[in-house]
């Protein structure tokens, strides 16, 4: 019988510093045997993506499944956590770069979501790199001194935050690693040459250190058959290397509209691997307008900035979250607080301290176990708004939430957030849609815009109403002017000119602004909806 031939694996990208402590022709084989394994079910779970946004297009309607209903029924809870997931009170995220991991792990947060998602722009350079900087950091050499004289160094291992490592979502590929000529999975690039190169080295540490496990976060998650893939992408990985089965926990993102609606399928799918929800506030908006885009006024959001988790659709999502969570045994967290600190302008920070504040004050009142920040400024906060609320407790799980049920209606209740559309509201998602791109472009995943912190998740909000906001015919509350590609055009250049002014023409020369405008245009004014703005704009990147 004929010897089945192993694939032939292609490093299709540009040489990168020390990238062979990486990209080892085991870790290689280890990456391929994902892909060869999990890759004819990624691209169907996609196609059935497709199918369902196309079902939510011709009814205007998403509910619960009634297939699931014994399982939201059964009376079943989650592995436990292991000791370094049981307190989660604060947690920072950020991009895998040198700086911001020594940063993010001295920070005093419990976790340090390591991120090559929405945080990082995804050249070549930075994915290498980052999963180097990762192992550096575990074996504690990652002290390094910047170009300006400054010096960043551990604190030691007792005071640092355990990592957890968030991957791409399965929507994209990396063209730079080819299995057989067909690009490898983001997500399972990403997971693979983690888990490859650090799960026995953390479990090595024993008990030594309370910090150490292989642990993830799950993004962009659109069913629990998503989540069954991930589930068997670990049960495979963890046979492969020789690791417990159960090692390895992840958190899931309920950040699409979809996923809101499966939060006890994908908690049950990933029972043995499971750590807990997220909510993941920005991208849930986003994945709303972009399946229910031509579904009618009633699904037009309102301007970014006016819709809060006090919202009646987002309280009850928060609401089904936390009671989801508490009734499985995992732990609820949540999300961002995209204001940041300012050093400069004390007025400006005063007035983000006390949004952050606000924000988790909230949070923990309702339940959560622990919520996000993204900067090191910001976690005094946070802590102090859940140290309120735990005290001593390392999380609230007892606390069950309202036992109120929460509807398909109530989740879908777009109208009921009140707001409007305006002209400032248009002219902040161009501002800031544009000037993401081109950071984005230039290789920065994580951008402070406006006193704000913006990712891919906050960027793909303010393409997307735009698209919306036109092809709706929305007109502005304060102008009375429609919404028109026309008026966007107009938007866009006024806006490059006042980009052009602020920096300079030799630095406006020297960015990549003409490439932003088209990457921009493309997703905000097409006639289809572009699915992702990084699918689009991967094509440009170096």
């Amino acid at each position: 019988m004929a010897t089945a031939q192993p694939p032939v694996v292609t490093v299709a990208g540009p040489r990168v510093h020390r990238a062979e402590e990486v990209l080892t022709p085991a870790a290689l084989a280890f990456v391929a045997g994902l892909h060869q394994a999990f890759e004819p079910r990624r691209q169907e779970l996609l196609a059935r993506r497709r199918q369902r946004r196309a079902e939510i297009a011709r009814t205007g309607a998403l509910d619960f499944l009634p297939e699931t209903a014994g399982i939201r029924a059964g009376d079943w809870t989650v592995a436990p956590a292991p000791r370094a997931l049981q307190d989660r009170r604060v947690e920072i995220t950020g991009p895998t770069d040198r700086k911001m991991a020594v940063n993010a792990l001295n920070s005093g947060a419990e976790v340090w979501l390591a991120d090559f998602e929405d945080a990082t722009s995804p050249t070549w350079e930075a994915l290498v790199s980052g999963q180097l900087n990762l192992i550096d950091a575990f074996e504690g050499r990652i002290d390094f001194t910047s170009p300006q004289g400054k010096e960043y160094k551990l604190l030691p291992a007792d005071q640092l935050a355990t990592v957890v490592v968030r991957p791409r979502g399965w929507h994209l590929d990396e063209r730079h690693l080819l299995v057989d000529g067909t690009p490898v999975s983001g997500a399972l690039f990403d997971f693979g040459l983690y888990f490859f190169h650090n799960a026995r080295r953390l479990l090595a540490k024993g008990e030594a250190d309370p910090n150490s496990g292989p642990y993830f976060y799950l993004p962009k998650i659109e069913s629990h058959l998503e989540a069954r893939l991930w589930n068997d992408v670990f049960t495979h990985a963890q046979r492969r290397l020789g690791v417990p089965h159960g090692t390895i926990r992840a958190t899931v993102l309920i950040e699409t509209i979809t996923a809101a609606f499966e939060m006890d399928e994908i908690l049950h799918e990933l029972r043995d691997h499971a750590a807990g929800l997220n909510a993941g506030r920005w991208d849930y908006l986003f994945s709303i307008v972009k399946n229910f885009r031509d579904a009618g006024e009633h699904f037009v959001l309102p301007d970014r900035n006016t819709v809060g988790m006090t919202s009646p659709f987002m309280a009850a999502y928060t609401r089904l979250l936390v009671r989801t969570c508490h009734r499985r045994g995992a732990h609820a967290i949540g999300g961002m607080a995209a204001f940041i600190p300012s050093r400069r302008d004390p007025q400006v920070n005063a007035a983000a301290l006390e949004k952050v504040k606000a924000d988790k004050d909230r949070e923990a009142a309702g339940g959560f176990d622990g919520s996000w920040v993204a900067h090191p400024d910001l976690v005094p906060v946070a802590r102090a708004s859940f140290d309120a609320v735990l005290a001593e407790r390392p999380h609230q799980k007892d606390h069950a939430g309202s036992e109120q049920p929460v509807t398909a209606q109530q989740l879908l209740d777009i109208a009921g957030a009140g707001g409007s559309c305006t002209a400032a509201g248009l002219r902040n998602a161009v501002a800031v849609g544009l000037r993401y791109c081109e950071a984005w472009l230039g290789g920065l995943g994580a951008v402070a815009i406006f006193n704000m912190m913006e990712d891919a998740a906050t960027a793909e909000i303010s393409r997307s109403q735009v698209w919306q906001w036109i092809r709706n015919g929305v007109v502005l509350a304060d102008t009375g002017e429609k919404v028109t590609a026309e008026l966007a055009r107009r938007l866009i250049s006024e806006e490059l000119d006042t980009i052009r002014a602020e920096v300079g023409d030799a630095a406006f020369a020297a960015g990549r602004w003409a490439e932003s405008r088209e990457l921009f245009e493309q997703v905000a004014l097409a006639d289809e909806f572009v699915d992702f703005l990084t699918l689009a704009g991967y094509a440009l990147l170096d």
